[in-house]
């Protein structure tokens, strides 16, 4: 039943998605271009409601067909909701960052204290276990603020954060296949399902925007669902979302070591994130959203063949992919146009 569910949210975001772009227009909640967007037009940006909307009927549905229940249920919902309307009040009105944060931090909070999610310790790869004792409850909200923020960052393009939102529920659900967990199988499934009818809309030239609605949203559950597939394991196990997220977690983390170099605040807006950069480089805009897709299913691939991999394989492996992700960001120019590092050495010794 699962399956049919699926499709449920599926159309219900063909359906939802033409109607919350008229509501945007009746609320005002549209995105005017300036200097930083790559849009010339005023467009609607209250998407990510549709995506909530349908993804809330596929589970309704899923719930009314199979009785599925979760203890985490309740929790999410609600923290989701609260997500929902931050980035629905800041699609109409721009509120600020320090607004938007308390939004994300309550919805955190709820999801630990209320869920009952959080990582409360790891396995060790060759002996013992480490504790996080109460550390753990600010590891665990850091997270879910994190990865909320990352996908939000990298919402520059159309189709963009929704495709590799996709491409990380899927890697999510497809892990979770792997390990058994039957809640987050289902949860992922449908989101993901509900995002994908929503790109009809929203790949170039999209029609709607997702908004902060939808790239909150999107990135809280995807922080979430990560947190459920892989806490209380081993390290290895550990590092399997920061994989999986690969796109959004470096598009961030260089955008700060960018901001620090330049000597600007780590929370400045800029135009030199990662498809700001592709863009540069020559690229049209499809062409980029498609090799930033590419990107992410790679990093989704790379997490999926590191939970099979012995304990020195995955250093390997992690070695491996740490490399090729300084050497893309040195010659792209993503964490600045004279960030090269580990270029300038490969030179020393070719010389």
């Amino acid at each position: 039943m699962i399956y049919v569910s699926l499709i449920v949210a599926f159309l219900a975001s063909i359906i939802l998605t033409p109607l919350v772009k008229r509501l945007a227009f009746r609320i005002g909640a549209v995105d005017a271009p300036n200097y930083r967007k790559v849009h010339a037009r005023i467009m609607p940006r209250l998407g990510g409601l549709a995506i909530f909307g349908a993804f809330i009927i596929g589970f309704i549905f899923l719930k009314l067909t199979t009785g599925f229940e979760s203890k985490y249920a309740f929790a999410i919902l609600i923290a989701a909701t609260i997500i929902v309307i931050t980035g629905v009040i800041d699609d109409m009105r721009e509120i600020s960052a320090k607004a938007k944060m308390l939004g994300q931090l309550v919805a955190a909070c709820i999801v630990v204290f209320v869920g009952g999610i959080q990582i409360e310790f790891i396995n060790l790869p060759f002996e013992g276990t480490l504790s996080f004792g109460w550390l753990g409850i600010p590891i665990t909200i850091i997270w879910i603020v994190g990865i909320t923020n990352a996908i939000n960052l990298i919402d520059g393009l159309d189709g963009l954060a929704a495709g590799v939102s996709t491409i990380a529920l899927i890697t999510i659900a497809a892990m979770a296949m792997i390990i058994g967990n039957g809640f987050v199988i289902a949860m992922a499934s449908i989101l993901a399902a509900a995002t994908i009818g929503f790109l009809f809309f929203n790949f170039h030239p999209a029609k709607i925007f997702m908004g902060d609605t939808g790239a909150l949203f999107l990135g809280f559950m995807i922080s979430v669902f990560s947190l459920l597939g892989f806490k209380n394991i081993t390290v290895i196990a550990l590092i399997i979302p920061v994989i999986m997220l690969g796109v959004p977690i470096s598009d961030t983390f260089f955008a700060i070591v960018r901001r620090l170099r330049m000597k600007k605040k780590w929370s400045d807006p800029d135009k030199s994130h990662l498809h700001h950069r592709l863009l540069d480089l020559g690229f049209s805009h499809r062409q980029t959203v498609l090799i930033i897709y590419g990107i992410a299913m790679i990093f989704g691939l790379m997490a999926i063949i590191f939970s099979m991999a012995k304990v020195w394989g995955a250093i390997l492996l992690v070695t491996v992919i740490l490399v090729a992700i300084e050497l893309f960001v040195e010659v792209i120019g993503l964490a600045g146009k004279n960030y090269k590092p580990l270029l300038n050495l490969v030179r020393i010794f070719n010389k």
